[in-house]
């Protein structure tokens, strides 16, 4: 199947699709009038979500290391881990956050999430959240996405092919 193409169970996204997604969020977020003072992405799957939002608004990036997806080699949800802590370069979440991520899927990781941040940093005082993709068998709909899928695919992202890698491959690709 090739980067263009998708089925009800899946959906190919190459890296120029990956990267026009993510300029139309940044876009539809702008469009939105909402000001935010801080990005918080989650991590793994808001990490270069994160950092073009955060070079494109000039705004300080936050992360959140994050981990469901453990189980049956990353393809099944499993139980949700939440790093303690949030890192960040200076100071520390406070004000209107705009948390980002690559999708929502079933909501329960933004539903922890949302809770998690508002009883350990008493100083937010909105949160918004920006995705690329929102299943739609979400229990949380997202402030911001690009795309709705009402099939609920699993999503193939081109960095994934790393997944598959290891340091060797790459000894070898450029030996």
């Amino acid at each position: 199947m090739s980067s263009a193409e998708q089925s009800n169970t899946d959906l190919w996204v190459d890296w120029d699709q990956y990267h026009r997604l993510i300029e139309q969020l940044i876009v539809q977020v702008h469009q939105s009038g909402w000001e935010f003072d801080q990005i918080l992405c989650l991590a793994r799957g808001g990490m270069r979500v994160g950092d073009i939002f955060s070079r494109v608004f000039d705004r300080p990036l936050a992360t959140l290391a994050t981990s469901s997806y453990r189980e049956e080699a990353g393809t099944k949800q499993g139980s949700l881990a939440i790093a303690p802590f949030v890192t960040m370069a200076n100071g520390t979440l406070t004000g209107r956050i705009l948390i980002v991520d690559d999708m929502v899927d079933s909501g329960q990781t933004f539903d922890l999430i949302r809770a998690h941040l508002l009883r350990t940093y008493p100083s937010i005082t909105e949160l918004r959240s920006a995705v690329l993709w929102y299943k739609a068998h979400s229990v949380v709909t997202p402030d911001y996405f690009v795309q709705k899928l009402d099939h609920n695919p699993w999503i193939h992202q081109p960095f994934e092919a790393y997944d598959e890698m290891d340091v060797q491959d790459l000894v070898k690709k450029w030996s």
